[in-house]
Order: structure tokens, then sequence, then C-alpha cells
């Protein structure tokens, strides 16, 4: 009996996209959301989202405000190519409903099939708030795209992973640390974040494992007065996050905090690994943990994940 065809798999949220060829199955992938950036050879595919505000060029701030307005609207962030989505013929369509401000949403793709009456493939939908969501996840897409065993595979590496960098850290001094998931204005990390900033030998101060990562303000920030401080804003990169963190040294109470007098601030690549809920969750962990333990953990991310700043 012949095996069936191999499925054809359009991913519109980027970390589906990294579980997909972590699991050995990326040259199924047929089309991709404008954020899929990785593996670098995924640029070559059509992308079928893109956002309905201005991105490249707008300051944290000027981003918040469009997106908010979109949605006080009623209005949707992000387009999908409903067209370029049936011309792709998926057989299978990675998407999510854990945030309508981080990517296309559930309803977006279900919005842009609408219409495709004929349609018979398969939506998997991503909702990860925990690390253990994230694992499920995995093993969702893997089973959804008969990779079973990779996902079980997959999922297992990840956990021994971070289990080492857990066992590594273990016994040190536990440093404070602020999390900061966008500057203008504030949030703190949430969802899995917690969990991996404990993981890395680390205390959370500001959000909660599982739940949505919160809006915060300097104020609160002062009155913690945090060990050290890592600015990993969503969909930054550490170019973009740099050219933002000037703007911090206005506020009258940042140089006043403990972690900016004694150097312990940080800009990280939230773009490739703190927000993205996917198996480079595992470098997350690697790079908090060399952040918090320097003398202790070094895998060799500083200057590629992560810098120190210093202005």
């Amino acid at each position: 009996m012949a095996e069936p065809p191999n499925p054809r798999i359009v991913s519109l949220i980027a970390s589906a996209t990294e579980i997909l060829h972590a699991l050995g199955a990326g040259e199924w992938q047929v089309a991709r959301s404008h954020e899929c950036d990785w593996p670098l050879a995924v640029l070559g595919l059509p992308a079928l989202t893109e956002a309905k505000f201005k991105v490249h060029g707008a300051t944290s701030a000027e981003i918040d405000r469009s997106v908010k307005g979109l949605l006080q609207r009623g209005l949707a962030v992000y387009e999908v190519d409903a067209d370029g989505l049936r011309a792709s013929a998926p057989d299978v369509i990675l998407t999510q409903d854990q945030c309508e401000v981080c990517a296309a949403s559930l309803a977006d793709v279900q919005k842009a099939l609408c219409t495709w009456t004929n349609s018979s493939a398969q939506l998997i939908s991503l909702r990860p708030h925990t690390m253990a969501d994230v694992y499920s996840d995995i093993v969702n897409v893997a089973t959804a795209i008969g990779r079973e065993k990779n996902g079980a595979d997959l999922v297992q590496s990840m956990q021994r992973r971070i289990e080492r960098v857990t066992q590594a850290v273990t016994g040190q001094q536990v440093p404070r640390l602020a999390f900061i998931e966008w500057i203008d204005p504030p949030m703190a990390g949430g969802h899995w974040m917690p969990e991996l900033m404990r993981a890395a030998g680390g205390e959370s101060l500001f959000g909660t494992a599982g739940e949505n990562s919160p809006w915060i303000t300097w104020e609160q920030v002062a009155a913690a007065d945090p060990d050290v401080i890592v600015v990993a804003p969503c969909g930054y990169g550490i170019k973009t996050s740099l050219a933002e963190m000037p703007a911090l040294k206005t506020n009258p109470l940042w140089s006043g905090l403990r972690a900016v007098a004694q150097g312990r601030v940080f800009v990280a690549d939230g773009n490739a690994y703190f927000n993205r809920p996917g198996p480079r969750l595992v470098e997350t962990t690697e790079v908090l943990a060399e952040i918090l333990h320097p003398g202790r953990c070094d895998f060799g991310h500083d200057g590629i994940g992560y810098v120190r700043w210093t202005g």
C-alpha cells in the first residue's frame, strides 16, 4: 500500500514554524506568516499575513497606540491573505488563539476561510500560557502531521536541557529580576516567563506563571528595586530595543535603581527567544542563567542572545 503524501502545511505563527522544523517536517511547509523568520530558509516562502499598523520605524509607544486603537474599534490587528491561503492548498493550518495582538489569530484565519466552502484543511490552534502548554502544543502539532515520536523526543530534549540549567544554578543566590516585555508603556513577562526565570535561578518580581503579561509602572519597579533588569520587548530584536533604551534615562526613577547603578541591565532578543513559545525557550532559559549567574553559567549566548546595556 502506498504511503499517504506528505501534508502541505501553512504556519501562520512563528513559534509553530519553529516547532514544525524542530520536528523535522520543515520541508512540508508551503507558506508562512510575515513574522516567521526562523529558520532562515522559511523567508523564501510566501507570507500570508501582514500587520494593519506601522511596525518598521515606529516606537513602542506608537505601536501601542496603534494596536489599542484598532482593538477599541473592534478591528483585527492582522490581515490574512485569503486568496493566498487558498492557493497554498494546505492540508494543515497552524495558528493561535492566545493573543490577538501578537500574531494573526484563530478568528482571523477562520474569517479568511469562511468563503472557502470546500476546504478540508485541518486547523490546529496553539494556546500556550505555561511550559506544560508549550509541550502540549508540540505534541499536538506532531500528532497532526504524523510525527508523534519526533514530538515526544523534542519535548523530552527540551525538558532535559532546562533541567541541566536548573542543576547548574541550584544552591546559588537567587537574584530578584524585573523582566520588561514592553518598554512604553512598561509591561512585565507573564505566561511561561516566571517559570523560566525560576528554572534559571532567579525570582520574578512581576508577572504570574500561566497568566497574561501585566502592565506595570516604573514606580512599581522602583519600589521593588530589582537586582537585575532584562529588557526583551515582544517582537523586538536587540538592535531595535537598544534604539529605545536611551528614552528610559529621561525617567527620573531610572538612575536610582539598584540594577542600573550596579550595571546589571541587559537587553535581550525577545523576538527570537523570550516571546516565542517554541523550542528556543530552552535557549531563553540559558540566556537568563548567564545573566543571573555569570560566574556559574556560560552557554555562549553573550553578544548573540543578549548584551549588557551600558548607556
